[in-house]
């Protein structure tokens, strides 16, 4: 990525010192979280959970992953995401067994659900070289394996690129890739969340009408499969979510090519780069172009309230994840409350649906919809 803001900084820890290694400072790239200073033995949190609301943030595995319960539960998460692995090599790590099982009883102690284990940034499922595919589905492979093993919810992928190849046959290489991963593996509860992307770079999954989200999810019909959408990579690919309008288009568009009961979590990410500019900067909650209002109407958005939200904001100093956690609560309307967002507060229109003959609806295993006419029941 281009214009890299680097730094070194040191920390000191429970009497011991450590360094951080040129900690990028924005973007997407920040979830190589640095290791939080928190005293993960805390008794209390630093704030409380919104009453009914899944609120959460990418959070560091540093110590190991039971660390990352302590650090989610101190700054008053009751969702979070990790990285089971280094985000950015190949070599995959292990997860010890124990260390798994005492994350599993703080999560429950905690009551941190769902659990969304976010992919390697390497892996390219979409890709035509056999070199980078080779990898990426071992690797994809690991990421599931581990997601078991930790008992997550979800593991959330970006459905990778195709760079300046033809984009339908880059979609049926992700699909087959996928396929090919989790291949003889008893997957459990865990679902496989596709990212929308803001495109740049031949990146799938950022088209308006989100078609090519769709067609993984009807095509890939063996492998139980969501939806994750990330308000920064909207507003970047063109979708202008900052704006009311905007943002009931987007659903609308969405529920009717996906579903809304396909998603399952909102990376819930402003944007340091302009409407449509296909970059993918992350900025701190109203600082960046969707702004406070944006994220009000967001959060309280009457379709979008009983998801999880999940932040992937930059670390720039210490304490910027809390303080965007605190302000996202902030934004979010009592229980039956108005949010004063003109997007949730409409009245409901009836569907056209409603006049229309009456049909035989059934799903397949990733909830999407297979219709027939009345007249055509097998």
């Amino acid at each position: 990525m281009h214009g890299r803001a680097r730094r070194v900084a040191t920390c000191s820890c429970y009497n011991f010192l450590f360094t951080l290694k040129t900690i990028p400072a924005q973007g997407e790239e920040c979830l190589a979280r640095l290791p939080q200073r928190v005293p993960v033995s805390a008794t209390k949190p630093a704030a409380r959970p919104v009453p009914g609301r899944r609120i959460g943030i990418h959070t560091s595995v540093a110590g190991g992953v039971s660390k990352a319960a302590e650090r989610a539960y101190h700054r008053g998460c009751n969702t979070l995401q990790i990285f089971s692995t280094s985000p950015r090599q190949w070599k995959p790590s292990s997860i010890d067994a124990a260390e798994a099982r005492l994350f599993l009883k703080l999560r429950e102690k905690y009551d941190l659900r769902p659990l969304a284990i976010h992919d390697n940034y390497l892996i390219n499922l979409a890709s035509a070289d056999p070199v980078i595919r080779e990898k990426s589905i071992e690797a994809f492979r690991g990421e599931l394996e581990r997601a078991v093993l930790l008992e997550a919810e979800y593991l959330i992928a970006h459905p990778g690129s195709a760079g300046g190849g033809d984009r339908r046959e880059a979609l049926v290489r992700f699909i087959v890739g996928m396929e090919h991963a989790a291949r003889g593996l008893s997957l459990g509860r865990l679902r496989i969340l596709i990212e929308n992307t803001a495109g740049g770079g031949g990146a799938l999954g950022c088209d308006h009408q989100f078609e090519e989200v769709r067609a993984i999810l009807r095509l890939a019909d063996r492998i139980p499969l969501g939806c994750c959408l990330d308000t920064a990579h909207l507003y970047q690919c063109g979708m202008d979510v900052s704006q009311a309008a905007g943002l009931d288009a987007v659903v609308e568009r969405f529920e009717r090519a996906v579903g809304l009961d396909c998603l399952h979590v909102i990376h819930t990410n402003d944007s340091k780069t302009a409407l449509g500019s296909r970059a993918d900067r992350h900025q701190h909650i109203g600082e960046g172009r969707i702004g406070i209002e944006g994220f009000r109407r967001i959060l309280n958005h009457a379709k979008l309230r009983d998801k999880a939200f999940i932040l992937e904001t930059p670390i720039d100093k210490e304490g910027d994840d809390l303080r965007n956690l605190n302000t996202v609560r902030g934004l979010v309307a009592p229980e039956g409350g108005r949010s004063g967002a003109a997007a949730t507060e409409r009245r409901a229109v009836p569907s056209p649906a409603a006049h229309a003959p009456r049909r035989t609806v059934s799903r397949n295993r990733n909830g999407r919809e297979i219709v027939q006419p009345a007249g055509n029941r097998a």
